[in-house]
């Protein structure tokens, strides 16, 4: 994370907007009783050996990029017009595939647990794993072969800031050790001045970018969690 230049979005005509803090890739977990070895590929998201046993994330947004990695389209976030209709059917395929969908990270951990799920697509990463592993579960996290999508939330000072020192005292204190400690320990989440609990696969992260319309992958992706076939999802 000291390269500024190679994450996408922080640096402009050579001046650094923001700086990271912590981040996480969105992984898979996977209950080791029901695996033999660990997944590898995010299409083990719609293998029907697992079908009834899979949680996923319920957003627009990621969803869409999930189905374009798994159909190897050229981009994650900026779909083609011609991308659409394949990726629909890939979503409408996903729904029929697993069990259930959450947005939080503690609901997702009691659902897993509950349901007795077999596999997790971890959008909130670690943390996700912190909760179920201190909850007692007996599970694996993976990062697939085609690459995670990955977040980073990162601290700025706004140019009208009043007190511009305090606010780089702030930043560089959290981005020490004592810090950077709690987050990972409390929180699960990891620090960018820290190692990585994933440490290795940082070259499989793909860090997140906005995508060509998330008015339009939220609108299609609630026609597709209402049960509409393709044709009526991608009505006008």
């Amino acid at each position: 994370f000291r390269d500024l230049d190679n994450i996408p979005g922080i640096v402009h005509d050579g001046k650094a907007y923001a700086i990271p803090y912590t981040y996480a890739e969105m992984g898979l977990i996977y209950d080791r009783r029901q695996f033999e070895t660990a997944p590898d590929s995010i299409n083990v998201l719609w293998d029907p050996r697992y079908r009834g046993r899979i949680l996923t994330y319920d957003g627009g947004a990621h969803s869409f990029s999930l189905a374009a990695q798994s159909l190897g389209l050229p981009s994650l976030f900026q779909l083609r017009e011609q991308d659409w209709p394949a990726a629909v059917e890939r979503l409408i395929a996903l729904r029929r595939n697993v069990l259930s969908f959450y947005t939080q990270p503690q609901e997702s951990a009691d659902m897993f647990i509950r349901l007795r799920a077999a596999l997790l697509f971890a959008n909130f990463g670690s943390q996700q794993l912190q909760l179920l592993r201190a909850a007692g579960a007996d599970v694996g996290y993976a990062i697939p072969r085609e690459g995670a999508l990955a977040w980073l939330d990162c601290w700025a000072i706004h140019r009208n800031s009043k007190n511009r020192g305090l606010a780089t005292a702030w930043i560089n204190y959290l981005l020490e050790e004592g810090p950077g400690a709690v987050l990972n320990n409390r929180q699960g989440l990891s620090s960018t001045t820290r190692p990585a609990s994933s440490s290795g696969n940082e070259d499989r992260l793909i860090w997140l970018e906005p995508v060509e319309s998330a008015e339009l992958r939220n609108q299609l992706w609630g026609r597709i969690m209402s049960g509409d076939r393709a044709s009526r999802v991608l009505a006008p």
